[in-house]
């Protein structure tokens, strides 16, 4: 028996709980104490807690819980724990970082080959975009819910099976659902919110959609062929919203605000804010414009630019507005003031 088959039995033997003598060691393995004490170091080196009682009824023992059963994890379980793991490490600073890392070579030595793969494309299917200033932006907090976690789950899943999900999509600007029927790509998590990006089978175009907004998912029994040279990664660093805000252009109203070139440089510095169009105007000051005539998300905007900023489309909003701070002129005007001895 060599060395290595001799510290293995060694090791077997030290897992039942109780001592055992380094002498009854020495017997099973027809070797000397010193032989037994050299393996027994060697085990130790190589980072195996072996704990040692001294005395006349002591010996050798494995620590308890070293050796644990095979973990037997699922497709989606495996899937779930990525997707934790990616979360984790977009944070700055992480705790027991270099464990971490470790933890996780462990955990793939023990999963099946047939997962390797889907763990090393974690990168490809699973982005964590960090976290950017939030200059100015309203309306991006939602509390999870059921249908949102049911989004979130079919997507997934329809990216591990390679199969199609149709779902029903709600736009708030227009206040209404569509239908769509998407080859699903990857998710991504940005400022609290899941985001699905996949590829829309009806324009054949890579859309991004808030998973929130996702209702009456269900996974088709079409399947697709991922395209080799995609990545979640290459949508990150707000490349998807300033695709989808050139889309918006072209099939929402837009809102035209004249702003302060402090204004717009503050302004170009927000997560959503600087991927609308910034337009220089001959006096200095700047046009931004932006494919939304929501009211919720344009005067409160202009409220925070405050003076030097002019809303000048759409008309319906600026005499909206016009009338508000008139509202508000009257409320703080000085007030009047009267002769008492009248």
């Amino acid at each position: 028996m060599n060395p290595i088959e001799r510290a293995l039995g060694i090791l077997l033997l030290l897992t039942g709980g109780k001592l055992v003598p380094a002498t009854v060691l020495a017997d099973r393995f027809q070797v000397s104490l010193r032989t037994v004490y050299r393996d027994i170091d060697r085990l130790i080196a190589l980072g195996v807690p072996i704990d040692a009682e001294r005395g006349a009824e002591g010996g050798y023992r494995l620590a308890q819980g070293y050796l644990q059963p095979p973990v037997a994890l699922t497709r989606n379980e495996t899937a779930a724990l990525l997707t934790a793991m990616a979360l984790v490490r977009s944070s700055r600073t992480v705790p027991l970082a270099d464990d971490l890392g470790s933890a996780e070579k462990k955990l793939l030595a023990t999963l099946p080959k047939t997962v390797h793969g889907l763990l090393k494309d974690a990168d490809r299917i699973v982005g964590i975009e960090p976290i950017p200033p939030d200059i100015f932006h309203s309306g991006t907090k939602a509390e999870p819910n059921d249908a949102w976690q049911n989004a979130l789950d079919g997507f997934m899943t329809g990216i591990l099976e390679t199969r199609r999900v149709r779902f029903e999509h709600f736009n708030p600007s227009r206040n209404a659902r569509k239908g769509h029927d998407v080859e699903p790509l990857g998710v991504m998590f940005d400022r609290d919110l899941w985001y699905l990006a996949g590829r829309c089978v009806d324009t054949d175009t890579l859309k991004v959609y808030r998973a929130d907004r996702v209702h009456d998912l269900e996974i088709s029994g079409f399947r697709f062929r991922p395209p080799k040279e995609f990545s979640i990664q290459s949508l990150l660093g707000g490349t998807w919203l300033s695709e989808a805000m050139r889309r918006w252009e072209r099939e929402e109203d837009i809102a035209k605000i004249r702003i302060t070139a402090a204004q717009a440089k503050k302004l170009s510095a927000d997560w959503y804010y600087r991927h609308a169009v910034f337009t220089s105007m001959a006096d200095g000051d700047v046009l931004i414009s932006i494919p939304s005539t929501n009211r919720a998300r344009i005067l409160p905007l202009v409220r925070w630019l405050g003076p030097g900023a002019e809303l000048l489309e759409p008309a319906h909003l600026r005499q909206e507005l016009a009338e508000e701070l008139s509202s508000l002129t009257a409320c703080y005007a000085p007030a009047q003031t009267f002769d008492r001895s009248a």
